[in-house]
């Protein structure tokens, strides 16, 4: 048994990483020929690229996913590579991510997992595996990811395909993110024995007593650690563990018996705010370091405090200030190699580029700790190999056409009549009234604010646009 393995978007090689620790356990275990080769990985940051190859011994291509897999790439293209037997890309998220505008494919990125498609077609895989946030699930109310299922499960030859979100913090990863894997076995597969393969998701169970911590994940490291200023270092003295710094907006507005007693539970509040003297003057510090930004929209995460003996939050790979990860003791962001730690990327990995390109590369990353557990339940897959697999099974199972339309439009109208009892006051009996008008309207394939708004014109409604 042995895969060529080529990842479109492969960023660092985060993916290809987890099945080259896969390829390794499965060889030490089995006496075998090592399962998994990479022959190349394709994204179009270069810096990416050198990480890719540096660590992985495949060929890092710089060059843009559809043209590569279309034939009209500068240089290289897919048919100038060996066939490969197995494809993997996570293709890029930031049109489904829910702390995104989530526009789905209507954004910029939206269509990119056609690059997938298309090196499936081309390639004709015995497997694939893709990756994506969860946000997918909802974004352009669940037809996005109805779509891109359908799309690879006919690619080619036709694919089996098992859909599941992993929560990697379960799986060993000392970090809460939540990603979608498909894995898609080729139709007319068998294992070694003779019998049809279906890829089942491997169980979270034999990882239950890992430290996932984050105090176990960063034990042991003498970092150079980042500037920062005496705003950003007081913002955050301020802030306690597992808090962000929404917080300080909030403390602010307390009396000062209150305040007093909240700012006394936090760790460090004798050494460090005590000192500063009466309440009124801590007050007017708090007023001082606080970010002063009137938003609607306040990410959770913006200087937020890791909690020690929990996971880490979701490692982002780009952002400003206040988006770096915030240690949980000491006032200061984490550095890349902390990070990568979170990661589960091991300390011998080498990053290539400048410190915001690395970061950018780690956040981007999947973790390939949990890729290790994917990879290795395809081995064993194709193996005809039993291995511990979740009693419940996949959490998303895809629905036929007429099943789909059916969910999508009952939804949608649900949406719909929340929307105009939330802004219009309207009672049930008031919407049940013009339900045939709100039928109307979804049918159209009207969004969802166009909907509410005709409905309030023709029906006469108080709005509140």
């Amino acid at each position: 048994m042995n895969f060529k393995l080529g990842e479109l978007f492969c960023g660092p090689g985060g993916l290809a990483y987890g099945a080259k620790l896969a390829a390794e356990e499965y060889q030490k275990e089995h006496g075998s020929d090592l399962p998994i080769d990479h022959i190349w990985g394709v994204d179009m940051d270069p810096m990416a690229c050198l990480t890719y190859q540096e660590n992985l011994g495949g060929k890092g291509l710089c060059v843009d996913a559809n043209a590569f897999v279309e034939g009209r790439g500068e240089g290289d293209n897919i048919d100038d590579m060996p066939n490969i037997d197995g494809l993997a890309f996570g293709f890029p998220c930031n049109d489904f991510s829910l702390v995104g505008e989530q526009k789905g494919f209507q954004g910029k990125f939206g269509n990119l997992y056609l690059a997938g498609v298309k090196a499936i077609k081309y390639s004709k895989p015995r497997f694939f595996i893709a990756e994506n946030v969860s946000g997918i699930h909802s974004a352009n109310s669940d037809a996005a990811f109805h779509k891109i299922l359908k799309e690879l499960s006919e690619a080619g030859p036709g694919y089996r395909l098992t859909t599941h979100l992993y929560k990697f913090e379960k799986y060993g990863v000392p970090q809460a993110r939540h990603r979608y894997i498909i894995v898609g076995i080729r139709n007319g597969e068998t294992n070694s024995k003779g019998a049809q393969l279906t890829f089942k998701v491997p169980d979270s169970a034999p990882y239950d007593n890992v430290d996932v911590s984050c105090r176990s994940a960063l034990h042991n490291l003498d970092e150079e650690l980042l500037p920062i200023s005496d705003q950003v270092k007081w913002r955050l003295i301020f802030t306690p563990p597992g808090a962000n710094a929404w917080k300080l907006d909030e403390i602010v507005e307390w009396d000062n018996k209150r305040l007093k007693e909240y700012l006394k539970k936090i760790p460090w509040y004798k050494e460090t705010i005590e000192p500063i003297g009466r309440i009124d003057k801590i007050r007017r510090k708090i007023e001082w370091c606080r970010l002063h930004v009137k938003t609607g929209s306040k990410m959770s995460h913006i200087y937020k405090r890791l909690v020690a003996d929990a996971p880490s939050y979701t490692v982002t790979g780009s952002g400003g200030g206040g988006t770096h990860i915030y240690h949980w003791e000491e006032p200061r962001p984490l550095t890349n190699h902390e990070r990568a730690r979170l990661q589960s990327f091991p300390d011998t990995f080498i990053f290539k580029g400048n410190k915001g390109q690395v970061r950018r590369q780690i956040g981007m990353a999947v973790p390939p700790e949990g890729a290790k557990i994917i990879f290795r339940a395809i081995l064993d897959t194709f193996a005809g190999n039993d291995y511990p697999v979740l009693p419940e099974g996949p959490s998303y199972n895809p629905m036929e056409e007429d099943e789909f339309q059916q969910y999508r439009f009952k939804r949608y109208k649900n949406r719909v009549k929340a929307r105009l009892k939330r802004d219009h006051d309207l009672s049930v009996s008031e919407i049940d009234s013009i339900d045939d008008s709100i039928t109307y309207f979804i049918k159209q394939e009207m969004h969802l604010e166009d909907a509410v708004s005709n409905l309030v014109r023709n029906h006469g409604l108080n709005s509140n646009f």
